[in-house]
């Protein structure tokens, strides 16, 4: 049985149990999905073909015993003359001393190392006596741990396949084998250990990473129906005639990604399923008109609607919006920390008794005093700045509500497919008609007194900037300027007209909505912040978005900041001051002066930085796969999904041929609880 102890397989004693219990190696089952991070290939070229500086594998006949030399500290180096089709060619192992005592005159030797084609020198990482013939095309090496080598790791795997493969069953349907041509599992775990070839590992390790996105994907889409199925009794009838006429009212015409995404929510709105659906739009693609017919479409079906967002100035600036937006057609109400008293009290008891609406506000809304009479529809903005327990709480105060979660990071579809695979995800993905592009320049530190001059001519003319820093103040370990020292040099070179504001992580809640309000009142005219400014606020009159070290940050987190200015009617520009020193920094930088898509940026940094910058670890929902790589394996990540809605919609996992797999899916479910 694979959920034999890995203790049952010979030559491991308890001891050698222990170690493996320290890399989460408990059973069969976990050993044999600790698979080699690389294989050492003993393929054979002829000298003639061998790359310079390449990894290569070469045979030849000792010509003389090694010669031993020490330096340093206990570091030595031994050499040796090999003779390859009749060439001389230079052996250098570093720090094996022990190798003198293996390696003989006369002998036939097989070396993998590093190719000098200058000097005809070899620099040995590995070594086998006998020809390559003789050797396995492929070795596995596995990451060491402890006193746990990739040798002793190779010598329990070949003896646990020996005795437990004939255990490793079958989960896929035979169709699935026959239309994707895949190896069975036995096969494939077989392959990954005991490679016998490049072409049959390929298709080993694209056979398992197909199983782990399938069987998450059928985790995802079971946990979604489940949860539709429990919460069956929010059908929302509206009134397709007076939702028309709201949009007809507005200065504007939807584009068709807006289109596209409001029919998606309408569509769950009448279904008798509560929603819970993500809406992804680049900021200014127009999510906020989205929202504002759905909440509207849900005050014609009797119900009440509430839009909760992080911060206070951005719950009054949505108000302003949307009620100016309605134009009478709803109740709207604000309800934020700042309304206290008697008219908190009013605004609590009109909110129960349905005198209001609509109600947008902030965490204030999830307080035990607000209660909704019947709340039907919940759109949170900016959703990664809630916890889980602030979502659940606000959903929990109407009968099941239909919940819409917006974002304006824009998350390449891969990650959010796997992220937020129990939910369905509904994209923006086209900016309106007739707004501006911003101008972005990538600039070095050495020009930094021009973009400054240019900085103070916008100011004068009546425009306002934002100045960014990595740093709220100075740092031994990172040469990198910093909001304090920055709010300084500016203080210093701009005149006394010119007012300044400094914002960073460190002022109280009040301080920084203060700061902000300043700066949207257009009392504060140029705003040196960390990144603290990256959600949310509107302030058309901000022309100018500088960010110093802007290597520091990731193209999404820019690519944010930068959508805090255009949006009046304006000219705006997005000035990087960078100094990067890799290519890699360098490459960002070029991809974000020459993208305004937030979409192909995401993609950009998903494969430059990897899905880290978009989710924090501890709250990113991302699975850890054990071969599957979401970035690179995004085709099969996309198959698997299909799959997995097909298998759930048409009822398969009922059915005999796909017992196995369900019994399997069912069983990770238990896992994955224990590890919860």
């Amino acid at each position: 049985m694979l959920t034999d102890p890995v203790t049952h397989v010979k030559g491991v004693g308890e001891k050698m149990g222990e170690d493996f219990s320290h890399i989460g190696i408990f059973t069969v089952e976990d050993l044999f999905n600790y698979f080699p991070y690389r294989y050492d290939v003993f393929e054979i070229k002829p000298l003639s073909e061998l790359v310079h500086d390449d990894k290569v594998t070469i045979e030849g006949r000792v010509v003389h015993d090694p010669s031993l030399t020490f330096y340093g500290k206990q570091k030595s180096r031994l050499t040796f003359t090999l003779e390859v089709e009749q060439i001389a060619v230079k052996a250098v192992m570093f720090n094996r001393s022990f190798a003198k005592k293996h390696i003989f005159k006369g002998e036939i030797i097989t070396l993998v190392g590093k190719w000098d084609a200058h000097r005809l020198q070899i620099t040995v990482n590995t070594y086998k006596k006998g020809p390559a013939s003789q050797q396995d095309e492929m070795q596995p090496v596995y990451p060491a741990r402890g006193e746990l080598s990739s040798g002793k790791l190779k010598k329990v795997m070949k003896q646990a396949l020996a005795s437990y493969s004939d255990a490793i069953g079958e989960i896929l349907p035979t169709t699935f084998l026959t239309a994707y041509k895949l190896p069975t599992r036995k096969e494939a775990y077989q392959t990954l250990h005991m490679p016998t070839s490049r072409i049959a590992l390929k298709h080993a390790r694209r056979r398992l990473i197909y199983e782990e996105f399938l069987v998450f994907q059928l985790q995802m889409q079971l946990l979604r129906k489940w949860k539709r199925e429990a919460t069956v009794g929010n059908a929302q009838d509206y009134n397709r005639k007076l939702v028309k006429e709201f949009i007809d009212t507005f200065p504007f015409t939807l584009t068709s990604a807006q289109q596209g995404a409001l029919e998606q929510i309408l569509t769950d709105m009448q279904s008798p399923y509560r929603m819970n659906r993500l809406l992804q739009g680049d900021v200014g693609s127009g999510k906020t008109a989205v929202a504002a017919i759905c909440l509207y479409a849900s005050v014609t079906a009797g119900k009440q609607g509430a839009l909760m967002v992080p911060t206070e100035i951005l719950a009054e600036q949505h108000y302003e919006s949307l009620d100016k937006l309605f134009g009478g057609r709803a109740n709207i109400a604000l309800l934020t920390g700042s309304i206290k008293g008697k008219k908190r009290k009013e605004l609590v008891e009109q909110i129960y008794s349905q005198q209001i609406d609509i109600v947008i506000g902030t965490h204030a809304l999830i307080q035990e005093d607000v209660q909704f009479s019947e709340l039907g529809f919940v759109i949170v903005d900016e959703q990664h700045r809630f916890g889980v327990e602030q979502r659940r709480t606000l959903r929990e105060k109407g009968l099941s509500p239909d919940v819409l979660f917006m974002t304006a990071t824009p998350i390449p579809r891969t990650l959010a497919i796997t992220a937020f695979g129990d939910m369905d995800v509904s994209i923006i993905d086209q900016m309106p008609l007739g707004r501006k592009e911003i101008e972005t320049y990538w600039v070095r530190e050495t020009m930094l007194d021009r973009v400054l001059q240019f900085v103070g001519s916008r100011i004068q003319t009546g425009e306002q900037a934002y100045v960014i820093c990595p740093l709220i103040e100075e740092s031994d370990k990172l040469d990198i300027q910093n909001a304090v020292d920055v709010y300084h040099q500016l203080r210093a070179y701009f005149p006394e007209t010119v007012e300044i504001g400094l914002m960073h992580g460190r002022l109280t809640t009040e301080e920084k909505e203060t700061i902000m309000k300043k700066f949207a009142n257009n009392e504060v005219h140029l705003l040196v912040s960390t990144t603290v400014v990256e959600v949310g606020v509107n302030v058309p009159n901000a022309t100018i978005m500088m960010i110093y070290d802007a290597e520091r940050f990731g193209l999404s987190q820019l690519h944010q900041l930068r959508g805090r200015v255009g949006r009046g009617e304006k000219q705006s520009y997005c000035i990087l001051i960078a100094d990067p020193k890799g290519e890699t920094g360098k490459e960002r930088m070029r991809i974000m002066a020459e993208t305004t898509d937030g979409f192909a940026l995401s993609e950009q940094d998903l494969q430059l930085r990897g899905p880290g910058d978009f989710f924090g670890k501890k709250q990113s929902g991302l699975p850890e796969f054990k071969l599957a790589d979401m970035i690179h394996d995004y085709r099969a990540l996309e198959t698997a999904r299909q799959d997995a809605a097909k298998i759930i919609q048409d009822g398969l996992l009922e059915t005999k041929e796909y017992a196995l797999l369900s019994k399997y899916v069912e069983n990770k479910f238990q896992v994955d609880e224990k590890l919860d």
